[in-house]
């Protein structure tokens, strides 16, 4: 073989190993010509938004006095600062964002009484030829405030359809104290649509019957209680045989608190081993 047809076969197979070059239209750096591209990568991201039609500010509707968030058309949700079921929301607001794939999305720190959310996004898109890009972005919620119709509800008259009145007759608030942190602890007041505050205890108001009667097993399963069910007319319709009622339950809290000094009948201290009729309370539940 000759030196000239070694040489042309040496090219051939050199030019199959590195491929065909051309230079980017915009910057001029040497690419791959198999692409079909006509831009490098880092013009394409440069040049082409992919993020087009995602607007960078949206709103948020939030209830002052319950303190949820409206996702539409017309539930309100609990979700606290920075958790996942706001981001969630916040993502579910946003439109344009199904035409994109999302890579990432993170909270960006703002001050908890700005009224304003950032969220960081990291999508991916297709650009030219089948291009495939990622870019990120950030959006900015406005936080509207407003008034969720269940708190406008218990601003007026006759709506609701049941009350709990928790009393306990004591000179102190201990349990009263202890009661309100297990409620918190345990979100027994979710469906509470009023708590008022009156002597000797507290108020809680109900839209329904049924979450009264959950708030009365709660309180069964943290302290002694004894209650007393009472209900009102407020409407009859005599075609249709319906009737409206407000039930009332009147729950009394056994008058005893942790540390106070209780004494025993002498039969009860005998039955429990001739034991001393004055006893400390440690516990009440």
């Amino acid at each position: 073989m000759s030196n000239y047809t070694q040489l042309n076969t040496f090219d051939q197979h050199n030019h199959q190993q590195t491929g065909a070059t051309v230079l980017c239209c915009n910057c001029g750096v040497p690419m791959d010509g198999s692409s079909g591209l006509v831009m490098c990568y880092d013009c394409i991201k440069l040049n082409i938004d992919i993020t087009e039609g995602i607007p960078r500010e949206a709103n948020l509707s939030f209830c002052r006095n319950c303190e949820r968030f409206l996702q539409p058309p017309q539930q309100w949700i609990k979700a606290e600062l920075e958790s996942r079921e706001l981001l969630a929301l916040c993502l579910r607001r946003l439109k344009g964002l199904n035409k994109v794939r999302l890579i990432d999305a993170s909270f960006i720190w703002t001050e908890p009484h700005s009224r304003r959310i950032r969220v960081k996004l990291t999508v991916q898109g297709e650009a030219l030829n089948n291009a495939i890009i990622q870019q990120s972005f950030e959006v900015e919620y406005i936080v509207i405030a407003m008034q969720c119709p269940d708190c406008a509800k218990s601003y007026t008259v006759n709506t609701w359809r049941a009350a709990v009145q928790i009393r306990q007759k004591v000179p102190h608030k201990r349990t009263f104290l202890y009661l309100e942190q297990l409620i918190l602890k345990h979100n027994a007041h979710a469906d509470t649509i009023s708590i008022k505050e009156s002597k000797d205890g507290l108020d809680f108001y109900y839209a329904q019957r049924n979450h009264a009667v959950k708030m009365l097993d709660f309180l069964s399963s943290v302290v002694p209680i004894k209650y007393k069910r009472s209900e009102e007319l407020i409407s009859q319709d005599i075609h249709s045989g319906t009737s409206q009622y407000k039930f009332t339950f009147s729950t009394e809290i056994v008058p005893i608190c942790k540390d106070d000094l209780v004494v025993l009948p002498k039969k009860l201290a005998k039955s429990m081993g001739n034991t001393s009729q004055l006893k400390p309370v440690h516990y009440i539940g």
